[in-house]
């Protein structure tokens, strides 16, 4: 991994700090994370305009997986805690300290690309094995 000085106004790193806690995460990983995002959407073009709130992020497989904007949060988590769990968009906004229009957002981007989200759970699944 290559080294790279970044001096950051002030302002934007006390944003990013207060952001990145909140997540739970260093400031490193959140901004590794943030240019990785802005990187892919340009590199890709595969992110879905009617869903600005929903960025496809990379990771080591290659394999491009939906999340929410600037967090480390799987569309397809959602999904499963809203199915699986029965939990409301209200519910799941209070789990994961959300606005809950951000639930909603990760939800109708669901039901916009359900066979693609579908098969990523299920692929999971099957690799997680009988008992997962």
């Amino acid at each position: 991994m290559a080294r790279y000085a970044l001096n950051l106004p002030g302002e934007l790193k006390s944003d990013a700090e207060r952001l990145a806690a909140q997540q739970g995460i260093s400031l490193n990983q959140f901004i590794l994370w943030s240019v990785a995002e802005k990187v892919g959407a340009l590199k890709r073009g595969v992110d879905d305009p009617q869903f600005p709130g929903i960025v496809y992020r990379y990771g080591a497989s290659g394999v491009p997986t939906p999340v929410l904007r600037g967090t480390g949060l799987r569309v397809q988590t959602f999904v499963i805690d809203a199915r699986q769990g029965g939990m409301t968009p209200a519910q799941l906004a209070a789990e994961y300290d959300l606005p809950e229009a951000r639930i909603v957002e990760a939800l109708a981007f669901y039901d916009a690309h359900q066979s693609e989200i579908d098969a990523r759970i299920a692929a999971e699944s099957a690799l997680a094995g009988p008992h997962a």
